[in-house]
């Protein structure tokens, strides 16, 4: 399996998924239903889905 460098966009979505799941578990956006680890999950999947596949 070959891996690839995520693009620029790929990393900043995974970046600010991950915030907002650390926002999150700080209580300072206390509204969203979803957990603060799936958020974080959420953000990481991005960022690997975007180093494992090819001009993503």
């Amino acid at each position: 399996m070959k891996l690839s460098a995520p693009t620029q966009v790929i990393f900043l979505i995974s970046l600010a998924i991950t915030v907002i799941g650390i926002l999150v578990a700080l209580a300072i956006i206390p509204t969203l239903p979803v957990s603060a680890f799936w958020i974080v999950v959420a953000g990481y999947v991005v960022l690997a889905a975007g180093c494992l596949l090819k001009r993503v």
